[in-house]
């Protein structure tokens, strides 16, 4: 009997500690997201150009029970009071985890996106669970609002050249085709955003920035062990923040939401504003 009340003292015990850590996971992403800066500097930039500053977002993954409209509806306000000057948001805007407590419509998960301001608009490159919803829906409701979804094209912005690589991760990506429409557009200053950083080694030719998210920087991290998994064919190459591989500069953001769990664990919810402008040194 002893025995027995023993066992279930420290059964108990664990039971609360699971869920203490549950809880803990939960927090961590319902978190606001911590806004990461950086600076990146062009050789050739437009003489008399003031510099621009970049916001990049990724991974929303709206769905219940983390992330409903009414959470990004306020993300949003607390965005705007940075003040970008061009809005990237890097793909998968819905989530279908199955442990959704909600599914929203494509009208209820775009509705928050249409208050984003930035001068030079808004630009959103496809994900994977963007294709798996309702992608055409998605694309209708964000045009709707003002959005611009760039698939495997491009877009002059001020002195900017915007290519938008459709998702690799479902096979929907093409680089060629995307570096193609940035070239007849003339000069500028080029950046590509995407949802997944697997088509970095693609691009055979620098770009003054390349923005991503997919990884969520593994989203669950264990302490001396690291993340799990990055999905990413090439491992922890692209894993998380702010990236220098060979000539490419890369920024690959953590995400505003979740995918499969509601959990975040060493991995906040965060968003990059990255200053573009002159090099120093010209």
């Amino acid at each position: 009997m002893k025995a027995r009340r023993r066992w279930l003292r420290w059964a108990a015990l664990l039971a609360l500690l699971g869920a203490g850590l549950l809880a803990r996971g939960y927090w961590n992403a319902t978190r606001d997201p911590v806004i990461r800066t950086a600076t990146v500097a062009v050789a050739d930039w437009p003489a008399g150009q003031p510099p621009l500053r970049l916001l990049l977002l990724s991974d929303i993954h709206v769905a219940g029970p983390d992330m409903p409209p009414e959470r990004l509806t306020r993300i949003v306000a607390r965005l705007n009071r940075l003040k970008p000057d061009l809005v990237l948001i890097a793909g998968d805007l819905v989530s279908e985890k199955r442990s959704a407590t909600h599914i929203y419509s494509a009208a209820e998960v775009v509705a928050p996106l249409g208050g984003l301001r930035a001068p030079l608009g808004v630009v959103v490159a496809p994900g994977n669970h963007d294709h798996w919803f309702r992608p055409d829906a998605l694309r209708g409701e964000m045009e709707k609002r003002g959005l611009r979804v760039l698939q495997n094209a491009a877009v002059k912005l001020g002195p900017l050249i915007v290519g938008g690589v459709d998702d690799d991760y479902s096979g929907h990506d093409d680089v060629p085709a995307t570096l193609a429409a940035m070239d007849r557009l003339g000069p500028g200053v080029p950046l590509l955003l995407t949802h997944s950083p697997d088509i970095v080694p693609a691009v055979k030719r620098p770009v003054a920035a390349i923005f991503a998210g997919h990884t969520h920087c593994g989203q669950i991290r264990f302490p001396f062990i690291g993340a799990l998994t990055y999905v990413s064919r090439y491992g922890d190459r692209f894993a998380c923040g702010d990236i220098s591989d060979g000539a490419q500069r890369i920024f690959v953001g953590a995400g505003l939401g979740t995918s499969l769990l509601p959990l975040r664990f060493l991995t906040p919810p965060d968003a990059w504003l990255v200053t573009i402008g002159p090099n120093a040194a010209t």
